[in-house]
């Protein structure tokens, strides 16, 4: 078998656990999201690193509708020179300051309808654990899309002694196994083959899938993005504009 057959099928295999543990706890956190944005909150995403990517998996994508806002903190996921100025090294340093999580919640003003949404494959950074903290300190649920075999299996290195396990009120499980990598080779001292990718963007459009269907059974159609790749379709340009002011519409309370 070839290494790249073989990384498909364990990937494939993990997919499969996501679809067949994952369902209630996915319906659990649409049911939240739909009820939140429905009242007029905002369901707020934040990764840092690589987890960034979930963020932006759910918006602004194609299919995304307003409701979900991604927390995008430059500092530390903007990283791909890896050395040099925006270098790996400072940000992988920034998430084990503790204090600054806080920072970055007080640039936002959060209504009673919020909702944190936080992704870590680890779930023990002080970062990431210290937004799902101060999220509960101001009243907001928390879902934590996270590998619970890793946080499950290393220590905290937070303070605190907590996990982002032991905070969230809903734990979305990537399936992802410790160090999240998941094919060894031979003359290889670590492995290769990450997995988090695959499985978290899954539960993400599972979660954004669901949340959609909720919202519709409460009378509420949401203004999706759609493709703006068909050149001359003035019903996609129509709904690009009606997107964008869904969209505005929808953060007004950030600005009261």
């Amino acid at each position: 078998m070839s290494a790249a057959t073989e990384y498909y099928d364990k990937t494939m295999k993990l997919l499969e656990a996501v679809r067949k543990d994952e369902l209630p706890a996915v319906e659990k956190a649409a049911a939240l999201c739909a009820e939140k944005i429905a009242a007029g909150g905002l369901v707020f995403m934040f990764g840092s690193g690589h987890s960034r990517m979930m963020c932006e998996e759910m918006t602004p994508r194609q299919g995304c509708f307003p409701g979900f806002v991604a927390m995008v903190e430059l500092a530390t996921s903007n990283h791909s020179a890896i050395i040099g100025n925006n270098g790996l090294r400072t940000a992988l340093q920034l998430e084990k300051f503790e204090g600054y999580a806080e920072q970055l919640l007080s640039s936002f003003k959060f209504g009673p309808n919020d909702v944190l949404i936080v992704v870590s494959t680890s779930g023990i950074r002080p970062l990431i654990v210290e937004l799902a903290m101060g999220a509960k300190a101001r009243n907001m649920p928390v879902i934590g899309l996270v590998s619970v075999a890793h946080c499950s299996n290393c220590k905290p290195g937070h303070s605190s002694g907590k996990k982002l396990i032991d905070i969230a009120d809903i734990i979305l499980d990537n399936h992802c196994p410790p160090g999240d990598c998941i094919l060894p080779l031979e003359g290889l001292d670590w492995m290769t083959g990450p997995t988090s990718t695959s499985t978290g963007a899954m539960l993400v459009n599972m979660l954004r899938c669901q949340t959609a269907a909720e919202l519709l059974k409460r009378g509420i159609k949401p203004e999706l993005l759609p493709s703006h790749q068909f050149v001359g379709n003035t019903s996609a340009e129509e709904q690009l504009e009606r997107f964008y002011e869904a969209y505005r519409r929808s953060l007004a309370h950030l600005y009261q």
